[in-house]
């Protein structure tokens, strides 16, 4: 709640306020401001004042007024900065400097603001929003036990001085390999490269197969990251939609065989299993059908199994059908064990290892290998195993609590629950809503983010770990209801 100061009046706080949102694109292009009724009720002000306040971000080119429906961020290209050099930078400069005790606010409603989220808080409260597991959950001691056994003063003082092995430590490659070969994906140690997590592992394989213009395919919706990254790099996003049982073939076929360029697309990216956001899994069929696409018209598969340590017994996965002919497997370590370890990794086919590995040197040399052994010790003594069952046993119970509480909210699931994320349909514009509850001090994760282009959507993904108290399930109904109220519920 604002409160009026020597300094600032609630005029420039809020405004300021806002201001602030929108440089950080917490208030994307196009979303349209609360009311000023809404905003008044919400903030404890009068009318009079968010008129001012919305008067000023006209003033310094941050909004526009269209007339019967209210005030929206504008459009700003994207070379283009924000206008916020003269008085504006300087007025929020001087909030940001009133406010320094607080924590920032930030919010997932793009791919940068999500990252952003990952690393500060915006209160106490359990994110529904967040892609991770609390960090509670995760808390073991079997990993600093790892580290202490494996950094003798001797290896510390011979790791230290060295790069170490370019495709990653030879321990964990090995044991990565013996993994792999559990869930009957057939790769040598020397087919595996590490990384700096499994993004930036997608990261090497898009830098060694794409050039700026060419064309890829990906899951829609799908991880708002990996469209901003695409995007970052040149390529052309086609988006496959993804149901119940894997992507629209037909669309892939459509992209594969009349491409408006000519050119078949390089690459299709695709979880397969436990699809974030809907918690889908692949079926047989379908996975047979997409290995027959690529194999056809040469594109690579890369499948992200980000989420296999959470994964069903004996999911189907496109690199075991395919035997990492033409797919390419990438996971990590973060959102199971130890987020800050940053090790990820990728399985290829032989002919790619080498390319892919000129690529990981070109950006980063070579990965920290101290960790890596450490990693290795706690695969091959079996801790990671069954810190993997513990963590899944919890999360089931916890998303039979998050079901029920959802449910009675007013949410229906457009898939069903399963995995770390649920996708629920809220009847009202996520979007909107998410800029309600972020003053109530919960972070959404709104539909229009896991779209390649934004568009309005009633869907939100919710975390199951962070979504079980009835607390954050009666804030967001009393939102939702008054959204609903006020016209923006899709039919």
């Amino acid at each position: 709640m604002l409160t009026k100061t020597p300094s600032l009046s609630l005029t420039e706080q809020l405004s300021q306020r806002l201001a602030q949102r929108i440089r950080d694109r917490l208030l994307p292009a196009g979303a349209r401001l609360p009311s000023v009724r809404e905003t008044a009720q919400t903030q404890g002000v009068n009318p009079s004042t968010v008129v001012a306040a919305y008067d000023q971000l006209l003033a310094w080119g941050l909004v526009e007024a269209r007339p019967r429906r209210g005030f929206f961020v504008r459009e700003f290209d994207k070379k283009s900065p924000l206008p916020l050099d003269g008085i504006g930078v300087s007025a929020i400069h001087q909030f940001s400097a009133s406010r320094a005790a607080e924590p920032p606010i930030t919010s997932p409603i793009n791919a940068t603001a999500l990252i952003r989220g990952m690393f500060h808080h915006l209160s106490d409260k359990p994110q529904p929003g967040m892609g991770v597991f609390p960090p509670e959950w995760l808390a073991s001691t079997f990993m600093t036990a790892a580290v202490r056994k494996v950094v003798s003063p001797s290896v510390l003082q011979t790791a230290s001085l060295s790069y170490g092995e370019p495709k990653g430590d030879l321990a964990l490659r090995q044991a990565l390999s013996t993994r792999l070969r559990s869930m009957d994906i057939d790769a040598a140690p020397g087919q595996i490269i590490t990384t700096v997590g499994a993004t930036h592992a997608l990261d090497v394989v898009s830098r060694t197969l794409l050039k700026p213009g060419d064309a890829v395919m990906v899951d829609e919706p799908g991880w708002a990251v990996e469209f901003a990254r695409l995007d970052a790099l040149g390529a052309r996003i086609l988006p496959v939609p993804r149901g119940p049982l894997g992507p629209d073939l037909d669309v892939m076929a459509r992209y594969c065989e009349a491409s408006p360029t000519g050119a078949p697309p390089k690459l299709f990216v695709s979880v397969s299993v436990l699809h974030n956001p809907t918690g889908q899994s692949l079926s047989p069929g379908h996975a047979h059908r997409v290995l027959q696409l690529a194999h056809k018209h040469g594109f690579y598969v890369v499948e992200d199994d980000t989420y296999s340590h959470i994964a069903p017994p004996h999911a189907t996965r496109l690199c075991a059908l395919d035997g990492l002919r033409q797919t390419i497997y990438v996971s990590g370590f973060a959102k199971i064990l130890a987020p800050n370890w940053r090790v990820g990794f990728l399985a290829s086919p032989p002919e790619l290892t080498e390319r892919l590995l000129d690529t990981k040197l070109l950006g980063t040399l070579t990965t920290p290998s101290l960790l890596e052994k450490a990693l290795a010790l706690c695969m091959e003594q079996g801790q990671l195993r069954r810190h993997a069952e513990r963590l899944r046993t919890r999360l089931d119970g916890a998303r039979s609590r998050s079901v029920k509480l959802a449910l009675a909210a007013g949410c229906t699931f457009v898939a069903e629950p399963a995995g770390l994320f649920g996708w629920v349909d809220t009847g009202v514009d996520t979007e909107a809503l998410a800029q309600r509850m972020l003053d109530e001090g919960y972070l959404l994760a709104p539909g229009a983010l896991f779209h390649a282009a934004r568009k309005p959507s009633t869907l939100m993904r919710i975390n199951f770990a962070t979504t079980q108290e009835a607390a954050f399930w009666g804030v967001f109904a009393r939102w939702r209801d008054a959204l609903a109220g006020v016209g923006t519920r899709y039919d």
